[in-house]
């Protein structure tokens, strides 16, 4: 899978690293479902908190934690960066993480309690050092692939989501008095979605579609420009919030048809893949790139009219589908790939082969709890009773990765427990 990436034990951060942020973000989709299970419809109201609280389970518990969880892994094989301490780094992130998102949820339900400020304070003890940290290692690098450059923007505008969360809480609490605040929430909501998750996915795959699956490049000069004009529109579409919010929906109408474009490179690549194995983690990808385009159409469409509210539902339970299919995708690729280079690397005899770490049936076991998810989710955009049972598949399907991980641990220490190790002369 990184056969040609120079990968060295020394490089890759220990497995723990990974493999925690992973098991953390499945662990909150499930929370995620219970709470869909619980409210219902209620969840999918823009104007009641359980909507808030549902929104911030997926992009700070469930996204957050695997893009993390990504990035300790991949900047070593994409950019050829080793982070000092990267143990100590995850857990001084992880878990101010955790509980700032727990407090910011209940602050969230009562917005009469000061949890606020400390919600962001945590967040912000967790998000920015990491961030910071990733983000001076790449500043530094001289020559830039295109997908180390994506991680280096998609970065930036994670710290920039972070300012506009605190601003937003300085004007509800009084301290500052500049800017709309129903602009700021919408451009809070098409930064964290577009310019953090959307342009992190989109860097990613500019390098492993081609080496996963053996596909032809992006165009060159699409892959070096694209994430510094979509970085440079939602810049744009800060100053907008705040001295000119009419001018936003068509900044980030213009945002939206540049992923719309990604979506259908990224889908004619995979096309003309010339590997030709069509396992569940392909399908992932094609699936995730028809939601990301067709979300991306209604976005376009939302900017130019005022879409209704079953409309709504139906671009959030896309873009949705987008982001956690391509999440599903990479845990299938990274996690077993992780288990038995971790295990070679340190001279075990017994190193599991990539697919006895996760069986592919099961990874195609789980594309179809997804699809059918996401088909059940789409109808229910139509019939609200429906939605407690897309919070029960929800559970379903993050429930399954999460023992896919665990198990994948289970055997990493099962095999350092009892497995032989080639005798390296005593170095």
């Amino acid at each position: 899978m990184f056969q040609n990436s120079g990968l060295s034990l020394d490089q890759a951060p220990p497995i723990s690293v990974v493999l925690r942020f992973f098991l953390a973000g499945s662990l909150w989709g499930i929370v995620a479902g219970i709470w869909l299970l619980a409210q219902g419809a209620t969840a999918l109201d823009p104007s009641a908190p359980q909507a808030l609280i549902l929104t911030h389970m997926l992009t700070l518990g469930v996204m957050l934690s695997f893009m993390l969880g990504a990035l300790f892994q991949m900047l070593p094989v994409l950019a050829g960066i080793a982070l000092k301490d990267p143990v100590q780094l995850a857990i001084r992130s992880q878990y101010p993480i955790l509980f700032g998102t727990i407090l910011l949820l209940v602050a969230f339900a009562d917005p009469s309690t000061p949890l606020f400020a400390l919600a962001l304070l945590l967040l912000g003890i967790g998000i920015l050092p990491v961030a910071l940290r990733m983000l001076g290692r790449l500043y530094r690098i001289t020559d830039h692939s295109p997908s180390s450059r994506g991680m280096g923007f998609s970065l930036y505008n994670l710290l920039l989501l972070v300012l506009i969360g605190a601003w937003m809480a300085g004007m509800l609490g009084g301290w500052i008095n500049r800017g709309d605040l129903l602009a700021l929430r919408n451009l809070h909501a098409g930064l964290g979605l577009l310019g953090w998750i959307a342009l992190l996915i989109v860097s990613v795959s500019f390098q492993v579609i081609e080496m996963f699956y053996v596909t032809p490049p992006y165009p060159k000069n699409y892959a070096r420009w694209m994430p510094a004009l979509l970085t440079g529109l939602l810049s744009l579409d800060f100053v907008a919030a705040l001295n000119l919010p009419a001018a936003m929906p068509w900044i980030e109408g213009l945002v939206a048809a540049s992923l719309f474009t990604h979506a259908l490179l990224t889908l004619h690549r995979l096309y003309r893949k010339e590997r030709p194995l069509n396992d569940a983690t392909v399908w992932f990808w094609r699936l995730g790139m028809v939601a990301l385009a067709l979300a991306m159409l209604l976005w376009i469409a939302g900017s130019l009219t005022e879409l209704s509210p079953v409309v709504d539902r139906i671009l959030a339970v896309l873009y949705t589908a987008f982001a956690l299919s391509v999440l599903f995708a990479m845990s299938y690729k990274i996690v077993p790939f992780l288990t038995w280079f971790h295990l070679n690397a340190q001279g075990y005899f017994t190193a599991p082969m990539m697919h006895e770490v996760i069986h592919p049936k099961t990874a195609l076991r789980h594309l179809a709890i997804h699809l059918a998810t996401l088909f059940v989710a789409l109808v229910a955009a139509f019939n609200d009773a429906l939605w407690p049972l897309v919070g029960a598949m929800l559970v379903l399907s993050f429930s399954w990765l999460a023992v896919a991980i665990y198990r994948a641990w289970h055997l990493y220490l099962h095999v350092q427990r009892t497995g032989e190790r080639f005798d390296f002369g005593g170095s």
